[in-house]
């Protein structure tokens, strides 16, 4: 049997020149909730070819650094934000999705409390906008959007996630408007409160709500708030309407 013959790290990139020119760059989803309306984080093009277009917050991945470690920098350079949960959803590739070549990016989905988390920065008015009100964006970023939101609304029946949207402590009502601005339908009161109570992933603070124009609701907090922001729940049970 003859030997394989073995090549070096030089012949491997000479042989494949074309294949180490893709750049590689990370777009991240902020979603938000404000006014009883889910909202993205989005921001002004700033190339000629996109004029006026919204788009994500992102950029290309540095050589020095992994996917993970660049999303959160364009979040701390871009929003002034560094302590947030940023989560993984999906690569796009489509080989003409960038005007200046092959570029692969990977997406990212955030959520945080928009009451607790003031823009430090205002970079080409950086400006939260209604989900439902944007129809084109620069890029591919409007399908990027829409993928983040469906892994979101996917997410949101079995694991307790949405706590990032919210005040510490909220109400039932308030709980119940935030999930049907994710997931874009009307949900009955009844069984909404019945089937997440069953959960058990809320404490009863035994407060009630102050300042509110109708009948004051129970106030809730989410069980374990710290711990639920790096892990999820094993057994979660699905809610379904």
């Amino acid at each position: 049997m003859g030997t394989a013959t073995k090549k070096t790290i030089q012949q491997l990139v000479s042989e494949n020149s074309n294949y180490f020119q893709m750049a590689i760059s990370v777009d991240c989803v902020i979603f938000g909730f404000d006014n009883n309306e889910l909202k993205v984080l989005l921001i002004k093009s700033d190339l000629e070819e996109f004029h006026n277009e919204w788009s994500l917050l992102g950029d290309l991945v540095h050589l020095s650094e992994n996917p993970d470690a660049a999303s959160y920098r364009v979040l701390k350079e871009k929003t002034g934000l560094d302590d947030v949960f940023l989560e993984q959803v999906h690569t796009f590739g489509e080989v003409d999705r960038h005007p200046a070549g092959r570029v692969i990016t990977i997406a990212y989905y955030s959520l945080i409390d928009i009451k607790h988390h003031k823009l430090k920065l205002s970079h080409n008015e950086l400006h939260w906008h209604p989900v439902n009100e944007i129809h084109t964006m620069a890029f591919d970023h409007r399908k990027i959007l829409s993928t983040c939101l469906e892994q979101l609304q996917s997410k949101v029946s079995e694991h307790p996630i949405v706590f990032n949207l919210l005040p510490e402590k909220f109400s039932l009502r308030e709980l119940q408007t935030l999930y049907e601005a994710i997931l874009g339908t009307k949900l009955d009161r009844r069984n909404f409160r019945k089937k997440f109570l069953m959960m058990n992933w809320l404490t009863d603070v035994n407060e009630l709500e102050q300042n509110v124009t109708h009948r004051p609701g129970r106030l809730y907090r989410f069980k374990m708030r710290k711990h639920l922001q790096t892990t999820e729940r094993k057994n979660a049970v699905a809610i379904t309407y």
